[in-house]
């Protein structure tokens, strides 16, 4: 454990200075779900992701940014990471076209510090190097709602939620029957199809949704010529049933099954992988003392299964198979001291399991590699508007980790708006603790020596309201990492021990190699110039270095230093309506060296809609109009001009 005495302190300086006894016996608890009907509220000014629970957004002390239902379908863009990269701190990184590993990092953190949550449930692939969620699967699909919470957020959400979380909801229905479907085709041979039906009356909530895209895509290795394609097949449902006045029963469901193509290393290649990917959920909801107290006992699974395959292999086509798989008991509460004090508290108990292994001619089929690590948590927030307008909130949180012992972490937040709203100051502090993943202990490439990564970081804010028609937000954070884990190679005749396993060489493993430093400014506004035109744009500059080693002083790979994003919306009388978004992206290095560069690069896409009826409406767009040549990774490909079209129909 470490700096308990700071984390102690501050939070317990917060909990004695607030008037715990001073309650209102009238005041309800918000509900303690992410994705119920205040999860996937379109309100812009709520947030549900930074305490677990619906607040608004003027108590929040993180920074966050919010894409509603109209926000989402305005971008038209079927892939959830190209919606998050429009957004301050987020950039990606991707093997080739729609379908292939994808990356996300918030605020120059690694991928896999980011925590992902769809309908409630957290997700990763323990089997995955280094236990992080490949978005390269996640598709918009039913989506309604979408959070992107900035800064360390380990309190609440767990030892991954470093750079952020992302938090997405599916659409939840709002009347006694409703549907919608559209359809979609255009360049690469891509067609996407999306419907989904529902119903809500006072006692029963249902909604099914079915998503199926395919594409021909392009070649993966950048010099390829052949294309590598994609297709997704991908339901999801939700069901919740009011037992009692105070009662609820929550299940919700998502499945995808994605196969797509492929290449060797510089070279254009027949392979392919298989992914299926399972999340559900089931939760009892029940309120006590007249709703001050609101409670909620889930257990959640993520399953997620992959298989790659080569066909021009001569004894055994499976390249690659491995299963990775979390189960989880959580109870979580909220507690409604006053109108102004409340809290958010909760328990949770975790096993992830994965197993591994690589068949190939030479070795047809090998024993698995399997790990498994049990994690026991448990976590108190409380949040205190303590005089008008100032909100604190203050955190801890436990782990038992049955491999790296207990841990404490601690995170304290601020929020002060003197003026109604219309000026708003943030600021945070949290930390962060990370076991190693299991992949990163038992798989080929394991080091059972490897210790805990850990972190710290905070963030200033301000955000300033202009004229009722804009509003503009800067935030300076910062984030120190200490034995973060990367992969080390092994040369041939190498002296190192841990590039032996059983007097056997092997290509490299894991070791606790970095400290890492990250800074930076996020720059955002929002101005709705007429009542028909709105402009919104942002500029992030990241300064994620390496603080030890051989290359102390280098960037980080992958992570651009500048980047930035404008859109353009405008209405015409007759309900047209036409848009532009540009993303910039700096100069990227695409090793720890800092020897082998990838260029800026500037995207253009255009948008349209035509409502025909209340009910129907036609759209279309070009994306990367100036058919820009770029990578987001080093010799992956990357689409060039496209043009898409479909229709949107709801009843």
């Amino acid at each position: 454990m470490r700096r308990l005495t700071t984390v102690q302190i501050a939070v317990a300086a917060l909990l004695a200075a607030s008037p715990a006894f001073a309650y209102e016996v009238d005041q309800q608890a918000s509900l303690p779900d992410v994705a119920g009907r205040s999860g996937a509220t379109a309100v812009e000014d709520v947030v549900v992701t930074a305490n677990r629970s619906a607040q608004p957004v003027e108590r929040v002390g993180a920074s966050v940014t919010i894409l509603t239902h109209a926000a989402i379908e305005n971008a038209q863009t079927p892939a959830v990471s190209e919606l998050l990269v429009q957004t301050p701190g987020v950039s990606y990184n991707r093997n080739g076209g729609v379908g292939t590993s994808t990356g996300v990092s918030i605020r120059g953190a690694e991928s896999h510090h980011t925590v992902v949550i769809i309908d409630g449930v957290k997700l990763n692939d323990p089997s995955s190097t280094q236990g992080g969620f490949n978005f390269g699967n996640l598709l918009v699909g039913d989506t309604s709602r979408i959070e992107v919470l900035r800064g360390a957020q380990s309190t609440l959400w767990g030892s991954q939620a470093i750079g952020g979380v992302v938090n997405i909801v599916t659409a939840e229905p709002s009347s006694a029957f409703e549907g919608n479907a559209s359809a979609e085709a255009g360049s690469h041979g891509t067609t996407y199809f999306r419907g989904a039906v529902g119903g809500a009356n006072d006692r029963v909530s249902w909604r099914l949704a079915a998503n199926r895209y395919d594409t021909d895509g392009y070649s993966a290795y950048a010099l390829g010529s052949e294309d590598d394609g994609y297709t997704n097949t991908s339901l999801s449902g939700r069901l919740n049933v009011k037992l009692a006045d105070d009662v609820s029963l929550d299940l919700r469901s998502v499945w995808s099954d994605g196969q797509n193509d492929f290449d060797g290393w510089g070279v254009d290649s027949r392979e392919y992988s298989k992914t299926r990917e399972l999340v559900a959920y089931a939760g009892l909801n029940f309120g006590l003392f007249e709703g001050r107290l609101q409670n909620r006992i889930g257990y959640a699974q993520t399953t997620t299964d992959r298989d790659n395959y080569n066909p021009d292999n001569k004894l055994q086509t499976l390249t690659f198979d491995a299963k990775g798989e979390n189960r989880r008991w959580e109870y979580q509460g909220t507690f409604a001291f006053s109108d102004n004090l409340n809290t958010t508290f909760g328990i949770e108990s975790e096993r992830s399991e994965m197993r591994t292994r690589s068949p190939s001619d030479w070795s047809i089929n090998p024993a698995y590699v399997k790990g498994n690590a049990d994690l026991d948590s448990a976590y108190a927030q409380i949040q205190w508007t303590a005089i008008e307008g100032l909100t604190l909130t203050g955190g801890l949180r436990y782990d038992d980790h049955a491999q790296y012992g207990d841990n404490l972490l601690g995170q304290v937040a601020a929020a002060w708006t003197p003026n109604g709203g219309d000026t708003l100051l943030r600021a945070s502090w949290g930390q962060g603790f990370r076991a190693p993943g299991l992949y990163e202990l038992y798989s080929e490439y394991g080091n059972l020596t490897l210790a805990a990564e850990e972190f710290d970081a905070w963030e200033l804010s301000v955000q300033q309201k202009l004229f009722d028609r804009a509003s503009v937000t800067l935030t300076y954070f910062n984030r120190e990492a200490d034995n973060e884990i990367r992969y080390n190679g092994c040369s041939t005749g190498s002296t190192d021990p841990l590039c032996k396993v059983n007097g056997v060489d092997r290509w490299g493993y894991y070791a606790n190699a970095l400290k890492t430093e990250a800074k930076g400014v996020e720059f955002s506004t929002a101005i709705q110039l007429t009542d028909a035109l709105s402009v919104t744009a942002n500029y992030t500059w990241t300064d994620a270095q390496m603080a030890s080693g051989a290359n102390q002083g280098k960037h980080l790979s992958r992570r651009p230093e500048h980047m930035g994003n404008l859109m353009a919306d405008y209405r015409w009388a007759s309900g047209f309506k036409t848009g532009l978004a540009v993303r910039y992206s700096g100069e990227t290095f695409n090793n720890d060296a800092n020897t082998v560069v990838m260029d800026e690069y500037t995207l253009v896409d255009l948008r349209l809609a035509y409502p025909v009826s209340d009910q129907v409406e036609l759209y279309g767009r070009v994306e990367n109009l100036f058919d820009e040549e770029y990578q987001t990774a080093k010799d992956y490909g990357t689409a060039g001009r496209g043009v898409f079209g479909g229709v949107r129909v709801k009843f």
